[in-house]
């Protein structure tokens, strides 16, 4: 594991990198809003990733290594996460296809961001439809911008809403709320299964 300083339009980032044996191409995760790189699901998919051949940075924003709590607003966070992935892409990662990813405010970051990032493909985690008990604040948009292929990994019991599968979006629900703590072996399975097909689509 190495861990290395972006510089941002908004300040550094860190990013933690696991490489894996053999790197047929590269998984980008970003945090939740609250939280850091070290939640569960995000260990898991790091570990489901390495272990199917892709390399994985987890993204730590510039609102959270300067040590503030409230998240950046999202113009913030998409530069500085481009910033990013452009920084990885030329140094750690020339001639792979990137991966986007995150959980629940990082997920939102990785479908915004998708196509300026020439993504090859979108991971979410816990994606927040709409903020808990207004379903009427959909942010199915975000989503359903996406024209790579897509995971949804999203808890049963999401306070957060349910998005549907489309024609480039598998959606697994897993036991559990928006933490996806639940059942962590779950999220790995769905990760890992996956990254499978999407690596010999990209193959």
């Amino acid at each position: 594991m190495t861990r290395v300083e972006v510089e941002t339009p908004h300040g550094p980032a860190w990013a933690e990198l696991h490489c894996a044996e053999e790197g047929r191409a590269a998984l980008l995760l970003g945090h939740g809003a609250g939280g850091g790189i070290a939640a569960p699901d995000l260990v898991a998919v790091t570990r489901a990733a390495t272990e199917a051949g892709v390399h994985v940075a987890l993204i730590e924003q510039p609102y959270r290594v300067a040590g503030r709590r409230a998240p950046a607003p999202a113009k913030q966070l998409d530069t500085a996460w481009l910033a990013v992935v452009e920084d990885l892409g030329e140094r750690w990662f020339p001639d792979l296809p990137l991966i986007f990813g995150g959980r629940s405010s990082g997920a939102r970051v990785a479908c915004r961001t998708a196509e300026a990032g020439a993504a090859s493909a979108v991971l979410c985690l816990a994606f927040p439809v709409h903020p808990p008990g207004k379903p009427e604040k959909s942010r199915l948009g975000e989503l359903d911008g996406v024209e790579a292929p897509v995971l949804v990994v999203q808890g049963e019991r999401d306070a957060f809403g349910q998005p549907e599968p489309s024609h480039n979006r598998e959606v697994v629900l897993v036991p559990g709320d928006h933490s996806l703590k639940g059942d962590v072996d779950a999220v790995f399975r769905a990760a890992q299964e996956w990254l499978q097909r999407v690596l010999r689509l990209l193959d």
